[in-house]
């Protein structure tokens, strides 16, 4: 009995690019010719099989072999470099690709906005002949991915960062982190808030923000219980969207009360509503100082006239645009997310505002206060914070 064929193993990617080759009608016959060597041999034919299927002899169908398990692809498909030639692929032509690679695909005139391993190795053979690199018009997808990964560069991926847009960002936060410094030294060094002193006006301090588009999501089917055979809440994939609410909420920095209000909107009327909703709760005598956002509805006329009404009732502290991290509720709406909003289902959207309110509830039960601490060793203390009131 003979022995039996081995096999050589091809990623998908590999086997989509040598089926690439064997219908091309732009490369060199022989490379047409051991790309179906190497196409036959993963499908595990014996090699004289594949000589006779190619037409050559068996010494060449090894050779095709040898050079593949040597250096993959690229290697079995090319010649190497004789002595004294240039390198099969020059600096320049890597320089192009890496030029190409560069380069958005939809500016090409391709509707990708980032390169696909598939659709970069595509272009090249499309367009290298054009360019004057003819040997480029065959590179494989993997060696294009090798000269990518030496210069260090992933067309395929995007990373994200945030544009410095306000020429004001880092005075802006100098100022939100003055304001955090003076109010950290409202306490003593068991976290305990100090007595406010009886010749100065208090001042209640504040983190305040909108949380839109919670959305009131029904089940289609009740929920099923954990049991022997299911570990975890089971739940039918069908639901029903029953329609968004607004949460307006501020941490109160000092005592760690959190205060919600749950609307169909955020817009001026609500952000008034709540600003009202404040005013009521403090003394009259008092201050309150709120760090937010500069969103429209914060600065509106709605709002400048409501202000105008309450005068030095309400001191504002913006934060810089693209410095929302600044604002010490975020990390509460994460948290309220993480811990009630994550998987919610109800029947009503009055059921989810009901929850909202009661989750408010159970975490004042055992308020927290929020502190921070970013670069506040930083901070003179002794600075007077920058604030608005907002009416002209």
């Amino acid at each position: 009995m003979g022995r039996k064929a081995t096999t050589i193993t091809l990623t998908p990617e590999e086997r989509s690019y040598l089926e690439l080759q064997t219908r091309s009608r732009t490369i060199q016959a022989q490379t047409v010719c051991r790309a179906r060597i190497l196409l036959l041999k993963a499908d595990g034919e014996p090699i004289d099989v594949i000589a006779d299927k190619v037409g050559i002899n068996r010494c060449s169908v090894m050779l095709c072999l040898k050079k593949f398990k040597e250096g993959g692809i690229e290697n079995a498909l090319s010649d190497a470099p004789g002595r004294g030639r240039n390198p099969e692929i020059t600096d320049d032509e890597k320089a192009w690709i890496i030029n190409i690679a560069c380069q958005k695909p939809v500016d090409l005139g391709y509707s990708a906005e980032v390169w696909t391993r598939a659709l970069l190795t595509k272009h090249i053979h499309q367009f290298a002949e054009e360019a004057g690199h003819i040997r480029l018009s065959t590179i494989s997808q993997s060696k294009i991915r090798t000269i990518l990964e030496e210069a260090e560069i992933k067309p395929n991926k995007i990373t994200y960062y945030c544009e410095n847009r306000d020429p004001d960002f880092d005075q802006k936060m100098h100022n939100v982190l003055l304001v955090y410094k003076q109010l950290s030294l409202q306490f003593d060094e068991n976290g305990q808030l100090l007595p406010f002193p009886e010749d100065e006006q208090v001042t209640h301090v504040l983190s305040y923000d909108e949380k839109p588009g919670i959305q009131a999501i029904a089940n289609t089917t009740e929920d099923l219980p954990p049991d022997e055979n299911h570990k975890t809440i089971s739940r039918d994939y069908e639901y029903k969207r029953l329609g968004t609410v607004s949460l307006l909420a501020g941490i109160d920095l000092q005592t760690g009360e959190a205060i919600p209000l749950v609307r169909d909107r955020h817009s001026s009327k609500e952000y008034i509503e709540f600003l009202q909703l404040l005013d009521s709760k403090y003394p009259k005598e008092d201050k309150i100082r709120l760090v937010l956002d500069n969103l429209q509805v914060h600065t509106s006329q709605e709002t400048r006239k409501y202000l105008a009404g309450v005068p030095g009732r309400f001191e504002f502290v913006f934060t810089p645009k693209h410095g929302s991290w600044l604002n010490l509720v975020e990390g509460f709406f994460s948290k309220l997310t993480r811990q009630s909003l994550k998987g919610i289902r109800v029947k009503t959207k009055s059921e989810l505002v009901e929850r909202i309110y009661k989750y408010f509830e159970e975490i004042n039960a055992t308020p927290v206060v929020y502190h921070w601490k970013y670069r506040l060793d930083e901070i003179n203390p002794n600075e007077e914070a920058q604030v608005e009131t907002l009416p002209l």
